[in-house]
């Protein structure tokens, strides 16, 4: 690894830290100044008893004292403290709890958005301007046009109400199916459209076309030529959409009543509970960082002839 590389892999590093710092010192800012309290009910609460719940929790101190507190919580121990909602469970579980589902749920959505939509994508381009071309150009449009939410409602009423051949609580492992491919089909029309329009652009190269000249095989040509030039954008964009599928996943979980993290932070929400809406947010703005931070670092080991500045 040359200098100039680690160097620039180190530049991004620094400034991932410095995001994710960003991160949770806005979110934390930003619950204090919401109006209201973590402890406000239906249910009238006394003097005393709040101000014994705002000294468990560390809210009385004043809110400077609170901020370096949790920050070095989280640096040292990757501790964003307890659940004000879950009594007796600490933010972190939750959020690993949900999160083997979610990512569960992410993996297998993005492995199939990326192997078939690099499949239509290399036959589309291969196959340019015929029948088979024009049908997956409208299907893929249809699909990256459709709101994850709009999807995920249609599948739900066509596979598990009206063919019934489909859960529709997606706690059961047959349940995953639905949401699976709800998180797929957009990630697959992109991926899709953005290997078409690489695969032309690279086949129309020098070099491809005197690979045929000397006789190479169709397949050898895209497949050990052409697709790999063709892929780079799509590993600009498969980093960040892996990290979108399970954070993008808040909608669909809540539809296919997937127990992941997406329900957990919206159920969060509803409950104003301050602890682990905080921790939920600042983790999965972590992951799509970290996934960007992977995602230019693979640049160069992709296309060894990209240079990085």
């Amino acid at each position: 690894m040359s200098s100039k590389t680690l160097l620039y892999i180190l530049k991004r590093i620094g400034l991932a830290i410095l995001t994710i710092w960003v991160v949770i010192t806005v979110t934390f800012f930003v619950m204090r100044a919401v109006p209201g309290g973590p402890f406000l009910s239906e249910k009238a609460i006394s003097e005393s008893a709040m101000k014994a719940l705002e000294a468990k929790y560390g809210l009385d101190k004043p809110l400077l004292v609170q901020y370096g507190t949790y920050l070095k919580d989280i640096v040292t121990r990757l501790d964003f403290g307890p659940s004000i909602k879950q009594r007796g469970r600490m933010v972190m579980d939750i959020i690993g709890d949900g999160m083997k589902t979610s990512v569960k749920l992410g993996l297998i959505a993005a492995f199939f958005a990326l192997t078939i939509g690099l499949v239509l994508g290399s036959i589309a381009a291969l196959r340019r301007n015929k029948i088979i071309d024009k049908s997956i150009m409208v299907v893929t449009t249809a699909f990256v046009s459709m709101p994850s939410f709009i999807m995920g409602s249609l599948l739900l009423v066509i596979f598990a109400i009206k063919l019934a051949v489909l859960p529709a609580n997606g706690s059961t492992t047959a349940g995953l199916i639905l949401p699976v491919t709800t998180l797929a089909l957009y990630p697959m029309a992109y991926i899709t459209r953005l290997t078409r329009s690489s695969m032309l652009d690279v086949l129309g190269q020098d070099y491809i076309r005197t690979a045929r000249a000397k006789g190479v095989s169709g397949p050898q040509i895209v497949f050990g030529h052409a697709l790999k030039n063709a892929i780079i954008p799509v590993i600009t964009y498969f980093g960040p959409m892996l990290a979108y599928i399970v954070t993008g996943s808040l909608v669909v979980e809540q539809i296919f009543a997937v127990p992941g993290i997406g329900r957990a932070f919206v159920n969060s929400i509803t409950g104003r509970d301050y602890t682990l809406i905080m921790g939920t947010t600042i983790v999965l703005a972590t992951l799509i960082v970290v996934m960007n931070l992977i995602s230019d670092i693979l640049y160069k080991v992709v296309d060894p002839r990209i240079t990085l500045e």
